[in-house]
């Protein structure tokens, strides 16, 4: 008891930062320990590079991650979840789960149940974890006696699936890569009962100089290099604290396509009708809600009838399957009744609304650009391991896997997708 206090005593002066009120400090969940098999358990980083493409490493020649990814497991891609966005991709990332089955269905939506909208840019949104379905994997680690940690993952600061991480910070873009990669170090720096064996950590940087200035520049280049180099720091690090079976996870939620700016579509005259229609544009997809229910019909064929070639007019109780984006996987009802879905690189843009050179959020099947990257290495790990392409959502069976943990709720995730990818 005496040497747990003392344990406890250091912790508190380790981070007495988190009691500056201000936006950058860490948050520290008091009274937690790790359980003695949590303890013997390996240890997970799992990394998101935002917008991060499939191809980035190879095309703009990120050394470390090649290197790493050589060495251990590379996908040749990974499907992001349909629409690739990236708070929902984030959460389908720690969840297992579809948008459309998780309801974080778009950055931005609004809720007919809730009478309240979802907006990734509120505080109070953010970190309500009453938006969010699924149990995240850092909720699924502390209820079973696992502490964990997270650098600005999405919804790491809400208490989505009851528990929030040990450790974790709300979201601000005052840290540079390298202040990230420090946080990292120091929490594995910490005493065994109060050390994390779950850690994410996300970069927004290579996400953001592609929607500014395309995924074909040298600011993007630059991005890749910035964040190769911190992982590359990050994993240098690590293995000086001599720490036994760290393990790393490097994904992205989608990637990137350069858009068509200078003559974009326009949304049917007709939508604009506020009485009759709520219309809800993320650009790369255009969801329609029908206030007559009476008028669904006539209004699908008028849009149907009236549409370019550029550009689909789908039902949401018609859309394919595949991508777990209809009225059956719609468990929140967030969705709405009519998707207009541009062809890539079209996009649907008001008149006097500014957008970005470069974005996401097309279907990956069809639009290559879309798809996400899927690197692994570690002890857990087979070694030179190329395998091909999965949906993301397999991940979370993996993390559960490797760190052994128990799946308490149903995911879309499969371990078997990617079992091989493991050495035992």
């Amino acid at each position: 008891m005496r040497l747990l206090q003392m344990v406890l005593f250091f912790v508190s002066l380790l981070f007495s930062a988190q009691e500056t009120p201000s936006d950058t400090a860490q948050v520290t969940v008091s009274g937690r320990l790790n359980s003695a098999q949590a303890m013997a358990a390996p240890y997970v980083i799992m990394i998101s590079s935002d917008g991060y493409r499939y191809d980035y490493s190879q095309k703009y020649q990120a050394t470390h991650l090649l290197q790493f990814s050589s060495e251990g497991v590379r996908a040749k891609a990974m499907y992001p979840s349909f629409p690739s966005i990236t708070f929902p991709n984030h959460w389908s990332l720690v969840t297992g789960l579809y948008p459309a089955h998780h309801g974080l269905i778009d950055n931005y939506f609004y809720d007919y149940k809730r009478q309240a909208w979802y907006k990734m840019s509120s505080k109070a949104n953010a970190e309500d974890g009453s938006w969010y379905g699924g149990m995240p994997l850092w909720s699924l680690a502390e209820s079973q006696g696992m502490l964990s940690a997270s650098m600005q993952w999405v919804g790491s600061a809400s208490d989505a699936g009851n528990y929030r991480p040990t450790y974790y910070y709300h979201y601000h873009e005052k840290f540079s890569p390298e202040d990230k990669v420090q946080k990292v170090v120091s929490w594995l720096k910490l005493p065994e009962r109060v050390r994390p064996h779950f850690i994410t950590l996300y970069f927004p940087e290579v996400d953001a100089a592609g929607h500014h200035f395309g995924p074909d520049t040298p600011q993007t280049e630059q991005a890749v290099t910035s964040i190769d180099n911190a992982i590359g720091n990050l994993v240098k690090q690590v293995r000086a604290l001599g720490l036994k079976n760290v393990n790393y996870i490097f994904v992205s939620d989608h990637g990137m396509i350069k858009v068509h700016t200078e003559k974009p579509l326009e949304i049917p005259e007709m939508l604009l009708d506020k009485n009759r229609f709520d219309i809800y544009n993320s650009q790369t997809l255009l969801r329609v809600v029908v206030k007559n229910p009476a008028e669904l019909k006539s209004v699908y064929h008028d849009l149907k009838k009236n549409k370019t070639h550029q550009y689909q007019v789908k039902l949401v109780k018609r859309m394919p399957g595949k991508l777990h984006f209809g009225e059956k996987d719609d468990r929140y009802q967030r969705l709405g009744q009519i998707l207009l879905i541009p062809e890539a690189p079209e996009i649907f843009l008001e008149k006097g609304k500014k957008t970005s050179e470069g974005k996401h959020g097309y279907n990956p099947n069809t639009t290559p650009e879309m798809k996400a990257t899927f690197y692994a290495w570690g002890p857990a790990f087979k070694s030179h391991q190329t395998i091909p392409a999965f949906q993301n959502v397999n991940v979370y069976p993996l993390v559960a896997e490797i760190l052994g943990l128990h799946i308490t709720q149903g995911i879309d995730g499969n371990i078997r997708v990617l079992q091989k990818t493991l050495k035992k």
